[in-house]
């Protein structure tokens, strides 16, 4: 898969990648909607290899203009809206809401360029307000499929239980096996009463700073091929 991303500003990593192959593994299908879509990278994966529904929102007009052209490039579709999702007014309700939102803390050094701060921060999309607009969209049985910071874990199961969108599946993603984690990354449905499991961790690097066959296995699934440019 091709797609353009801008010369400057947010760019997709492999937080994305590996939310896209965390995603995959539930075989999402029915409506789908992406939640801070930026060039698309998520939903475009997904678009590509299930039988899907997609809508993409992103509040910034720059990073949603080359999530709807990289659709055009790849002959898929979506519906698109600009905004900000807690403030998004549609009666289309999703089985499936995904998100790799920003969650940097506003208290740290922050990037003075406009787009990468926006892209980054929590304060942007802050999780409660967030958690609380899933659950409007979601279906009954909808799921809520996202990464965050895994330092405030205890932040997102509060809002999460809250709002009755039950956490079903958590998995921290590590570094290296001896680092902390980062990221965690959790699957959580609409009015659900299952316990939570907690996967084994997603560790992406050896002892030999070499990608880990999980996280290699993540980056042949997406196969994508980005290409830097201005639209």
């Amino acid at each position: 898969m091709f797609l353009y991303q801008p010369t400057s500003g947010y760019c997709y990593n492999s937080d994305s990648i590996f939310l896209y192959d965390f995603i995959a593994s539930f075989q999402p299908k029915g409506t789908l909607l992406d939640v801070g879509c930026g060039v698309g990278i998520i939903s475009l994966l997904l678009s590509r290899d299930f039988n899907i529904e997609t809508s993409i929102i992103d509040k910034q007009k720059k990073m949603l203009d080359y999530a709807t052209h990289n659709y055009v490039l790849n002959s898929l579709e979506a519906k698109s809206y600009l905004g900000d999702f807690t403030e998004l007014q549609t009666e289309d309700r999703y089985d499936y809401i995904i998100s790799n939102p920003p969650f940097y803390d506003e208290k740290v050094q922050q990037s003075e360029d406009t787009h990468l701060n926006i892209a980054r921060y929590a304060h942007h999309l802050p999780i409660e307000q967030f958690i609380k607009r899933v659950k409007t969209y979601l279906k009954p049985k909808g799921w809520f499929l996202f990464c965050y910071d895994a330092k405030q874990i205890d932040l997102l199961l509060h809002h999460l239980k809250i709002n009755g969108i039950n956490p079903e599946k958590i998995q921290f993603v590590h570094s290296k096996i001896d680092r902390e984690s980062k990221l965690v990354m959790i699957a959580a449905r609409n009015n659900s009463k299952s316990m939570t499991q907690i996967l084994p961790p997603f560790v992406v690097f050896d002892e030999n700073n070499t990608y880990r066959p999980n996280a290699q296995a993540a980056f042949d699934r997406a196969k994508t091929n980005s290409i830097k440019g201005d639209l």
